[in-house]
């Protein structure tokens, strides 16, 4: 069973900026393509970003140019910066690592954007 444990979350202006960090209990992190998903109130998760074992990255359309995902496998922790942050960003966003059958989520983090 992989942990994962978030952090980062908290208030913010709009036009500010948050990096949430995911920490991993699993010394095979490397192998894992990890993600953040957010889910507002009222609406589905839905995939943020995306990065492959490879980093290879993929982005929802509406936060392409203002998030960034990274990976650090030394520390076995995954980044999402998040600039120019709207109100609509508001969400639980929450840390996933999948590899093979194996599929885990973190608790969540809130952000919230003020206007």
């Amino acid at each position: 069973q992989v942990q994962l444990v978030e952090s980062g979350g908290g208030l913010v202006q709009a036009g500010g900026s948050l990096r949430l960090s995911c920490t991993a209990s699993t010394s095979a992190f490397a192998l894992y393509t990890m993600a953040w998903y957010r889910q507002a109130p009222g609406k589905q998760r839905e995939l943020v970003a995306q990065i492959s074992s490879g980093s290879t990255t993929t982005y929802l359309d509406s936060v392409k140019g203002r998030f960034t995902i990274s990976r650090d496998n030394a520390k076995n922790t995954v980044y999402l910066q998040m600039n120019s942050l709207k109100p609509e960003d508001t969400a639980v966003y929450y840390c996933n690592a999948n590899y093979w059958r194996s599929d885990y989520w973190g608790q969540g983090t809130q952000v919230t954007v003020s206007s």
